[in-house]
């Protein structure tokens, strides 16, 4: 059965029969709400959160009904009487009917109701505010329909935008500033996971469905096998359903990754090519603080900086150097800095973080109130800063100063960001930043030239992810076509099981101190651009002989790449991953797209201003390009991005 619950109504909106002002016109009052629909799971009595057994709605409805006369306060149980039709609901998606004035006879029984209507909000395309006295709002649906113009004529638009910002993002028109354009949230942006089940009766299909982020991170609530534990439950086997269903759902969750290499033009075709053998190479251990005074002069600038990013990428930094060198690394300090310029920054830094955490500090009870946004945003940090790696020392126990310094940081970044706000992961990126400053201010700047670098993985459209999954794709099928093949025929062609290792860097893959190494290495942006793409490879190519020898399937890929968390060994990682890179440096005749990737483009006789580093990479022997970058712009624009190659990366086509 059922529920339908009620998260806005407005009594007093009205709809005016004729679209001019006359005279004669019927002033029509009604209700506005909007309306969740909950299914229970009869069996067991409380919600669930599948598709297939049960159904906590993903949607929202707007609907308008007419006051009845002589009894306009209707009570609720009353006001939940009438009967909204959904289309059969299946495995990839449900759909809504749209009815209007115009059509949908059986909903409209009577005179009364021919005015009423109701729709699902993921069937919205616009919305047209206007004011004249009073404010009234247009609905236009995705079909094309306009809905009648609804009247405020007793205030309450704007509380009804807050709440239907709840169940989509709204963003105003570059063309006309009247007109609202409308999106739907990604559920993994806009819940909390704190719905999501630890036990064995619930099915992969309806976790997918249900929140496709979370269900492919396998939880970022919790270091926990949940997603998986069907497998392990043979009287569920009837619940799974087939794996080309679930990959047609996953495509449907995340759109825009497949193509048609027949027929999408502009494919660069590429015969198989013969990388020859892969070299070995010999790592070294971390750098020492003795080692990194070596690179500054009596000022304090930064000498040679190719070189020593060779050595961070070889051996990465012991625990002592990296308060200072990450701040080179991630761009808050630039390398040509002085210890006196660095001094100055950091005073003008702290004065612009406090200034942004006054800014939520200073909001009270009664403001927050009427800020939805931000009491969500409020709400995601303080459950998820109270699961962040509550093992680690750093953050254990309650009342620890750490949890509070990671939720003061995040509540800023709101500030600094507020398009942005908080997404469900930032705590993972943050945590491991934290731990090293030790400090607030230089965490949070830290922090931010971070984020700019993954921005594109948490907006609602997930173009980064998108991006990166395709560029993944297409250096496997370069690097072993016959494993990219397998997978491919498993339905596991799109890699998302790779989506939580891109997404958050593989936080959740790796010991803390592993992490630690691991981001400082692809801080110093070498040997080539997207070196995390090469560790993904390097990765699945250790994995590959199992998964093709056992003949897993989509179900048992997803299973065993899940459990290989905090089970692989990061020197081996590094040590493939950088003899990967070299193999592709020295293939003849590599692909263009391969080189956009990675960005191996030749550059014939560089001036003369720039040093070269041992892997080819250019830069300044004084101010690197993201320093340089990060500098002048951390502030003024908090979305800049690393800018990477998309579609180039995607257009590849191997013939055997």
């Amino acid at each position: 059965f059922f529920v339908l619950q009620v998260v806005f109504e407005h009594e007093g909106v009205f709809i005016h029969s004729s679209p001019d002002e006359s005279e004669d016109q019927d002033l029509i009052s009604g209700f506005l709400r909007i309306v969740d629909k909950v299914w229970f799971f009869s069996g067991l009595g409380f919600p669930d959160f599948g598709l297939f057994d049960c159904v906590k709605d993903s949607s929202s409805v707007v609907e308008w009904t007419q006051s009845l006369e002589g009894n306009p306060h209707r009570p609720i149980d009353h006001q939940l009487s009438y009967e909204t039709e959904w289309d059969m609901i299946n495995a990839v998606s449900f759909r809504r009917k749209v009815h209007t004035h115009g059509d949908g006879g059986s909903n409209h029984a009577n005179d009364r109701n021919k005015w009423a209507f109701s729709f699902n909000v993921c069937d919205l395309r616009s919305i047209t505010v206007k004011c004249e006295g009073w404010s009234y709002i247009t609905f236009r649906l995705k079909d094309g329909t306009a809905l009648p113009a609804i009247h405020f004529h007793q205030g309450g638009n704007t509380a009804f935008l807050d709440s239907l910002r709840k169940s989509v993002q709204i963003n105003e028109s570059p063309d006309d500033e009247s007109v609202l354009i409308v999106s739907t949230y990604s559920k993994a942006f806009s819940q909390s996971f704190e719905n999501l089940l630890d036990d064995t009766n619930y099915g992969l299909v309806q976790k997918f469905k249900k929140d496709p982020y979370t269900t492919t991170l396998g939880g970022f609530s919790k270091v926990t096998n949940y997603l998986f534990d069907a497998f392990r439950v043979p009287e569920l086997e009837c619940q799974q359903r087939p794996a080309e269903e679930v990959a047609d759902l996953l495509g449907e969750l995340i759109p825009g990754l497949e193509i048609n290499q027949q027929e999408e033009p502009g494919f660069e075709v590429i015969t198989r090519l013969d990388l020859g053998p892969r070299p070995e190479v010999q790592r070294r251990g971390p750098a020492t603080m003795e080692e990194w005074a070596k690179y500054q002069d009596s000022e304090g600038r930064i000498t040679n900086v190719p070189h020593l990013k060779d050595v961070i990428f070889k051996g990465g930094l012991c625990h002592a150097v990296r308060r200072e060198a990450w701040k080179f690394l991630l761009g808050y300090f630039p390398w040509n800095s002085t210890h006196e310029e660095r001094k100055l920054l950091q005073k003008r830094k702290t004065d612009e973080y406090f200034r942004m955490k006054l800014q939520w500090k200073s909001v009270s009870e009664e403001q927050e109130r009427r800020n939805s946004r931000l009491r969500d945003y409020r709400s995601l940090i303080e459950k998820d800063v109270n699961r962040t790696d509550r093992n680690n020392k750093f953050y254990e126990g309650l009342d620890n100063p750490g949890l509070i310094l990671l939720h003061d940081i995040l509540m800023t970044y709101c500030m600094f960001d507020f398009d942005l706000g908080y997404v469900q992961g930032m705590s993972d990126l943050l945590s491991p930043i934290l731990f090293v400053m030790e400090n607030e201010v230089d965490a949070f700047w830290c922090f931010v030239s971070f984020m700019d670098e993954l921005h594109e993985n948490f907006e609602e459209q997930m173009q980064g992810m998108k991006t990166q999954l395709i560029q993944l794709s297409t250096l496997l099928r370069l690097l072993d076509l016959a494993f990219w093949s397998y997978l491919e025929a498993q339905d596991s062609g799109y890699l998302y099981f790779c989506f939580r290792w891109l997404l958050i860097r593989f936080k959740r893959e790796l010991h803390f101190q592993d992490v630690l190494r691991l981001w400082e290495i692809m801080w110093t942006r070498l040997p080539c651009q997207n070196f995390h793409l090469l560790v993904c490879c390097a990765i699945l190519d250790s994995e590959k002989q199992k998964i093709m020898d056992r003949k897993y399937g989509f179900n048992e890929i997803l299973k065993h790449i899940n459990e290989l968390s905090m089970k692989l060994d990061i020197e081996e990682i590094l040590s493939k991953s950088e003899a990967i890179c070299m193999q592709i440096k020295n293939c003849k005749d590599l692909p263009h797209s391969v080189s956009e990737i990675l960005g191996l483009n030749t550059v014939t006789e560089p001036s003369a201003a720039l040093e070269t580093s041992e892997y080819g990479i250019l830069e300044s022997p004084q101010t690197s390009p993201r320093a340089t970058h990060r500098q002048d712009h951390i502030i003024s624009n908090g979305h800049s991005h690393l800018k990477e190659s998309t579609h180039n990366g995607c257009k590849v086509a191997i013939i055997s």
